[in-house]
């Protein structure tokens, strides 16, 4: 492993959008989004510790503790010293229910192994490096179950369904389908989350994931999405809108604000959603992109 440290490493990982919310229940399903999360990172002894530097234009005063608790986590499992350096940049919005911290976490910890060698990510594979950055969450408290939902959706690509609490993969399937997001201006951070409301909705939820277990995604992210809705104490507007438009599956992401829906391929679906969306008189933004289907490990 010597060769590697004074290594530069660079991993990138997407975004994600929800099926299934797993606060209520620990299981989850979520599907990766093309929007990006990049990393770069730095090893050498002329670093005082782990520093952490993250660039993103909204953010004046950005909190680098997850990034920085992912190149520890894994620096700690090769035995190396805790010197580096580690930036991130990304063009998904923070506290967007879009999954920024689960992208953050898989393209450092991508790029710590990078950073390495090669040899370490042949060592580790690319459900272990999700299950570093799942802790490494847990940690630092920027999520409640830790996430290994959004975390295999950001790093594997496709629509994945787990089991958050023993951090296992059920099932991957992947799906060509373009995908609407609604980013509200408003921030919804997942630590200030109401648990105790959503575990109330727990039956309902397991509902859903039984839609998503049968493929049934549309079905299940649109009863996740209504339920959540009503525990978290959003307005569901924006997906009735959608709905009104033939969208078959519609969902707030995460624990909100945004909201993703799944197109069909007919051209003017996405012009009616987001004139609908846009009549709303909510502040905000549209994003049209795509289920990104392929494994962020190799990058």
């Amino acid at each position: 492993m010597g060769a590697g440290r004074h290594g530069k490493g660079y991993g990138k990982a997407s975004g994600a959008g929800t099926i299934i919310n797993a606060i209520a229940t620990y299981k989850g399903s979520a599907f990766g989004i093309d929007l990006w999360t990049s990393a770069e990172v730095e090893l050498g002894e002329d670093f005082k510790g782990i520093e952490g530097e993250i660039e993103q234009e909204e953010e004046e005063h950005a909190d680098t503790r997850l990034i920085e608790r992912c190149v520890e986590l894994v620096l700690r499992k090769f035995n190396m010293p805790l010197h580096a350096h580690v930036k991130t940049r990304s063009e998904i919005p923070i506290g967007s229910g879009l999954k920024s911290s689960s992208a953050a976490a898989n393209a450092v910890v991508v790029a710590t192994l990078d950073a390495i060698g090669e040899e370490a990510k042949e060592r580790i594979g690319a459900l272990d490096a999700i299950r570093i950055g799942v802790a490494a969450a847990l940690d630092v408290g920027v999520s409640i179950t830790g996430a290994f939902d959004d975390a295999c959706a950001s790093m594997l690509g496709g629509i994945v369904l787990t089991d958050n609490r023993k951090r296992e993969l059920i099932k991957r399937v992947e799906k060509d389908s373009a995908v609407l997001i609604f980013i509200p201006r408003e921030r919804a951070y997942t630590a200030d989350t109401d648990v105790k409301r959503s575990r109330l909705i727990a039956p309902w939820v397991n509902l859903a994931y039984e839609l998503a277990l049968n493929e049934r995604f549309e079905e299940a992210m649109t009863l996740n999405g209504f339920l959540y809705c009503a525990a978290l104490n959003f307005d569901p507007e924006p997906m009735v809108k959608a709905l009104e438009c033939g969208v078959k599956g519609v969902s707030l992401s995460g624990t909100g604000p945004s909201f993703v829906a799944l197109l069909d391929e007919r051209e003017d679906q996405a012009e009616r959603v987001c004139e609908a969306w846009s009549e709303l008189g909510v502040e905000g933004r549209i994003m049209k992109r795509r289920i990104h289907n392929k494994l962020s490990f190799l990058v």
